[in-house]
């Protein structure tokens, strides 16, 4: 059931330190389980709790097992299921981090109301920024589920709403009012808002492909001890890394430099005289004492 490729290391750091009461062996085995959950939530969620249920089995106690099982049951739409594990993940955890997946669940088990008591029961302004945006979404989800689209509108009005920057959380909480505004029949307000989660959509993709490129060229840029430089030609030929040749290879050629040395002006062009004394030379006839008659007296 669990690939030979998968190992507790592919679990996250944290995650692996809330197994550390359970067995080597066992923690092991479940640290594997959670890790196939991980990677399997989008493209294969049924068979990501069925992962998440064997680890359940063997660390029922852990606080991140219980939260797995929940967040996984969500996925497939047993939303009772992850009620009663969400709950039990916040006993065990004395944490709020999911509490908008519960408001939610709530909501999709048919209890709205229920759904706003969770909510309006969590000091907000001690969640982090992301939760408690997740949180207004979930309980704008609610109110209109009761029909009260106006209450539905205002639980999207917090400090986070800005039309004018794009943050991780932005693209939802944009797309949320505009659903919002559409039940209102506000149609032109909600074309506004979906293109601005589309924008901020864009916006944060790029973003992030540029802190991808930027890694990967941090990594490139390896600094050489001295027993690697001693290994080097000593004639300094072979003293250039392949990235640093590749990279300056991909760079804009420089200009060339301006050529130090001036360039010679032509010779003027001789004058007629200059060209009768050349012939005068060449007969052997000197034009020193100037007997040459003038260009006057010739014509």
């Amino acid at each position: 059931m669990l690939p030979a490729d998968v190992t507790p290391q592919d679990l996250a750091s944290a995650a692996r330190n809330e197994l550390k009461t359970l067995s080597k062996e066992n923690a092991e085995q479940v640290a594997r389980h959670l890790a196939m959950a991980a990677r399997l939530i989008d493209d294969d969620p049924q068979l990501a709790h069925q992962h998440a249920l064997a680890a359940s089995r063997s660390a029922g106690r852990i606080a991140v097992v219980r939260e797995t099982v929940a967040i996984t049951a969500y996925a497939i739409g047993d939303f009772a299921l992850a009620v009663r594990e969400l709950r039990t993940f916040r006993r065990i955890s004395g944490r709020d981090d999911q509490i908008a997946l519960l408001v939610d669940s709530e909501r999709g088990v048919g209890r709205p109301d229920r759904a706003l008591e969770v909510g309006r029961a969590v000091d907000r302004t001690a969640l982090p920024v992301e939760v408690r945006v997740e949180l207004a979404i979930a309980m704008s989800g609610a109110r209109l589920d009761l029909g009260e689209n106006e209450r539905a509108l205002q639980e999207l009005d917090i400090p986070e709403l800005d039309p004018d920057r794009a943050f991780s959380w932005s693209p939802g909480l944009f797309a949320a009012r505009a659903a919002v505004l559409e039940e209102l029949g506000r149609l032109d307000e909600a074309a506004q808002w979906q293109r601005r989660a589309e924008i901020a959509e864009d916006v944060i993709g790029a973003r992030d492909a540029d802190s991808e490129t930027l890694l990967i060229e941090e990594i490139d840029e390896v600094e050489l001890d001295d027993d690697e430089i001693d290994d080097l030609d000593p004639d300094g030929e072979d003293a250039v890394a392949p990235a640093a040749a590749e990279s300056e290879s991909d760079a804009e050629p420089e200009p060339e430099p301006e050529l130090a040395t001036e360039i010679a002006p032509e010779p003027a062009p001789a004058s007629v005289q200059d060209e009768v004394d050349e012939i005068l030379a060449e007969a052997g006839i000197d034009d020193a004492a100037g007997d040459a008659p003038d260009a006057e007296s010739t014509r």
